[in-house]
């Protein structure tokens, strides 16, 4: 890895981590909140026969819901806005790192200096996989200042956060991997953006769809984001194989790049 392009590849996200880490705290902090609120009217109203039974099951996704506070906590780590901050340097940054660079000509440039391809391919990874683990751990931060403000700490095993730290991290691992693949295959920022964003929206839709609409729930198996499962780890039933799943979903596209990236032509700077 070249510390130097690593580095660089910190300082160039230095303003965007600052907004998007204040607003990952902010977000974690409201699942506490939200909890406290509106999951005993919620109960009350539902266990009133005022609303159809199947309207549970509209406040539930994947092991997140309003009616516990390890369902809340989750629900807020895979609702579309906390997908939106993580996917800013998990899928966004990583597929602009490369392919950014050589749309702008600058990336010959940097390889005429002494710097490999594997190296600067390894040091924008390092940097996405940090950048990415620092969001989640706002994330929690928010999270544990929301339960501390409301006295509710004592009900979460906060032993358990590590471990869910490791389950998102891994998640946005593989998403990450996917972009910086794809960055460094394609000769257009805007061609590896298009991807990565595909790739993320359709393993969302999988878990959506599997969620609410029961026939076809065998195509959660298929989406990422069902072995990302904090609401399971903070109740110790978390499965070891989910994250097995997703290591093995970001080392594939890492082995493509390291085979790859070195042995593709480039184009000459426009």
């Amino acid at each position: 890895m070249n510390l130097r392009v690593f580095r660089q590849a910190l300082r160039w996200q230095r303003v965007k981590f600052v907004v998007v880490g204040l607003a990952a705290v902010g977000w974690g902090l409201l699942g506490p909140v939200v909890y406290i609120n509106f999951s005993s009217p919620l109960k009350d109203l539902i266990d009133s026969g005022q609303l159809p039974p199947a309207f549970e099951d509209l406040l539930q996704f994947g092991s997140g819901n309003f009616f516990t506070l390890d369902g809340a906590l989750t629900l807020f780590m895979q609702h579309p806005i906390a997908i939106a901050l993580m996917a800013v340097f998990g899928a966004a940054a990583a597929a602009g790192a490369v392919a950014g660079e050589l749309e702008d000509g600058t990336l010959e440039v940097l390889l005429s200096k002494p710097v490999g391809r594997r190296p600067l391919y390894v040091a924008n990874l390092a940097a996405i996989l940090l950048l990415v683990g620092a969001v989640m751990a706002c994330l929690q931060i928010g999270n544990v200042i929301g339960l501390s403000i409301l006295d509710l700490a004592d009900e979460v095993d906060l032993g358990q956060m590590p471990l869910v730290w490791l389950n998102g991290v891994l998640l946005w691992a593989a998403f990450g991997a996917f972009g910086l693949a794809a960055s460094v295959t394609f000769d257009r920022h805007a061609q590896a953006t298009g991807l990565t964003a595909a790739y993320v929206v359709v393993n969302y839709f999988l878990e959506i769809i599997g969620t609410f609409w029961t026939d076809v729930d065998v195509l959660k198996t298929y989406s990422l984001f069902e072995y990302f499962q904090p609401g399971e780890i903070l109740l110790g039933k978390w499965e070891p194989a989910d994250l097995v799943i997703l290591a093995v979903a970001a080392v594939i596209p890492i082995v493509w790049a390291v085979v790859v990236f070195p042995r593709r032509q480039l184009p000459a700077p426009a």
